[in-house]
């Protein structure tokens, strides 16, 4: 049997270690919960990303009474290609809060919203940048292949 390690680079930062893009970057996903339709759930996530043609774009959660909802990073992302096909995305940001204060921990994409970034990814000249935000600290990491290592690609 042969063991494969697979490690994955996160940086830690604090808001004050953002430069003024990220620092919008994040504030418009923070901004973005309150946009977020979550009745069942109570768990409110707003995201944000940032096209390479300086257009921000945020998106929030809508959730329904037959659990066919959508994550806040795929309304984001999926507003970015219906209304700016084939321009690349720079870099996004997810956070969420729940109960009226945001999550303590760096919140992450699911796995359905994972591999729709990787995607977006796939088609772009460049990686996505992904800030995890949470109440104190945020994780940057410098691609979505970092969060999703074994990935479905065969496209």
């Amino acid at each position: 049997m042969k063991e494969r390690n697979i490690n994955t680079k996160i940086e830690e930062l604090s808001y004050d270690e953002l430069n003024d893009q990220e620092l919008q970057l994040v504030n418009l996903a923070r901004e973005a919960t309150q946009a977020s339709y979550a009745p069942y759930s109570n768990f409110h996530v707003g995201a944000a990303l940032l096209l390479d043609n300086g257009v921000f774009i945020k998106g929030a959660n809508q959730e329904n009474a037959a659990f066919a909802g959508i994550c806040g990073e795929r309304s984001a992302i999926y507003n970015a290609g219906a209304n700016y096909p084939g321009v690349p995305i720079k870099m996004l940001a997810v956070t969420a809060h729940t109960r009226g204060d945001f999550v303590e921990e760096p919140c992450a994409p699911c796995g359905v919203c994972r591999q729709a970034i990787l995607e977006f990814e796939k088609n772009a000249p460049h990686p996505i940048a992904i800030y995890l935000v949470g109440r104190e600290r945020i994780y940057r990491v410098s691609s979505i292949a970092a969060l999703l290592p074994l990935c479905f690609d065969s496209f």
